[in-house]
């Protein structure tokens, strides 16, 4: 079984090149992990979803990664609790749910009352047929209250708003759809849910639907993909990501240390990644960085293009500097996730980035609409003491340590550190 792929996803805008074929080629392998709480024996091993793979030039990846095989951490804890897990039994899930979430972040009391009347607004491209259907069967099973078309909770359109005339569809994209999807349902659950899809993974229909979930009312816009940064970066920021008064965040890459677009916006809450598991401490949870090897990980680093936004105050970047925050992303304690288009129907383990992304943008939906003329990304430097510091762990070798090395304090991995309840993602 080969393991990690030794080329850089980033540099698939170029996807046409020898070595970026190389590189697509190289993701079709699996990854391997240990789980922080699990022992040697209970290897996890998981596979990039289609969609990290582009399939033309000037596409993005997206950032999630499906769980083959293994022991998860989830499975460790039902061990421990006298719960046998079935090998590769697609009837339950094996990774963290609502409760595990809500409990390591410390929104157990926020979710059951907050979020509503929010729209948190996903962005993906192509088109998953079975969306709400996937949606209603993860709600379903964990108790949350239905969110459907009827009854106006859930919404589908297009880049151009349209209800009707939506992308053609694609089986890895779907997969992402519904990592995204159940994990707005798991930490808000009483937020409305509006999909938009693109009608490809290039940043101008990604873009696009960002301005369309925007002009469709929602103030909290999740967006689990990237590539390598260019000159271009600049113009896109001014015309898809510069809004005032919304909560746009955006996954920090898999590929370990290196910046990726559109995480590396100035106007965006860029979300690193976190290796969650259960610890016998008063919070009940440890963190450490995600990194599976030098090539596989969450990203982090200083932009080459972005400009520092003021309220970023680390020495060592003169531009804007990956993540602000982070939450779980490592496959191997990753999370439940329910999809049927592409695959066989049913329960999978999710990692990557692209579970981080949408964690923290229903965060901002749980503690309440931005100020109007904000940028909310400013809001956890605001309150570094209310977010749990991930101290411990890389996701490769830097120059600068920050960059990609966890310390106490701000770093490049993790941000200022983890959800511990709303207070940070106010204004």
């Amino acid at each position: 079984m080969r393991t990690n792929s030794p080329h850089r996803r980033p540099g698939w805008r170029r996807v046409g090149t020898a070595a970026a074929a190389t590189a697509a080629l190289a993701l079709a392998g699996l990854g391997t992990a240990v789980p922080a709480d699990a022992t040697t024996s209970s290897k996890v091993t998981w596979t990039a979803t289609p969609c990290a793979t582009p399939k033309k030039a000037g596409e993005l990846a997206c950032d999630s990664l499906r769980v083959t095989g293994g022991t998860t951490a989830f499975q460790k804890a039902q061990q421990a609790r006298g719960i046998t897990p079935k090998a590769a039994d697609a009837a339950t899930p094996s990774g963290y749910g609502p409760t595990d979430l809500r409990s390591a972040y410390g929104l157990t009391a926020a979710a059951a009352s907050g979020g509503t009347g929010a729209t948190v607004a996903i962005v993906d491209a192509y088109n998953d047929p079975n969306a709400e259907a996937d949606l209603a069967t993860y709600r379903s099973y964990y108790g949350l209250p239905a969110c459907t078309t009827a009854n106006g909770c859930f919404k589908k359109v297009s880049q151009t708003g349209s209800t009707t005339s939506l992308p053609s569809s694609d089986a890895g994209w779907s997969e992402e759809i519904s990592l995204d999807l159940d994990m707005v349902s798991a930490i808000a659950p009483n937020a409305h849910i509006l999909l938009v899809e693109a009608t490809s993974p290039t940043m101008a229909n990604l873009g696009k639907s960002v301005n369309e979930a925007v002009a469709l009312g929602a103030k909290y816009v999740s967006n689990s993909y990237g590539g390598s940064e260019s000159s271009s970066d600049t113009s896109y920021d001014s015309s898809y990501f510069n809004h005032p008064g919304v909560a746009i965040t955006v996954s920090a890459g898999d590929s370990g240390y290196g910046a990726e677009y559109p995480a590396a916006s100035k106007y965006v809450t860029s979300v690193g990644g976190t290796a969650l598991s259960t610890a016998s401490n008063s919070r009940g949870w440890t963190e450490t960085v995600w990194k599976t090897s030098s090539t596989e990980g969450t990203g982090s680093g200083c932009s080459t293009y972005d400009a520092k936004p003021s309220w970023q105050t680390d020495t060592g970047c003169t531009k804007r500097m990956i993540s602000d925050v982070s939450a779980v992303a490592d496959p191997a304690t990753g999370v439940s996730v329910y999809d049927s288009y592409g695959i066989t129907a049913g329960w999978y383990t999710f990692g990557g980035t692209s579970a981080a992304a949408p964690i923290i943008a229903s965060v901002y939906a749980l503690a309440g609409t931005p100020g109007s003329s904000d940028y909310p990304a400013q809001y956890p430097y605001r309150h570094t003491s209310a977010l749990n510091d991930v101290t411990s762990g890389n996701n490769g070798t830097c120059s600068t340590s920050y960059f990609c090395t966890a310390r106490s304090g701000y770093d490049g991995p993790t941000g200022w550190g983890t959800p511990a309840g709303v207070s940070a993602f106010t204004s």
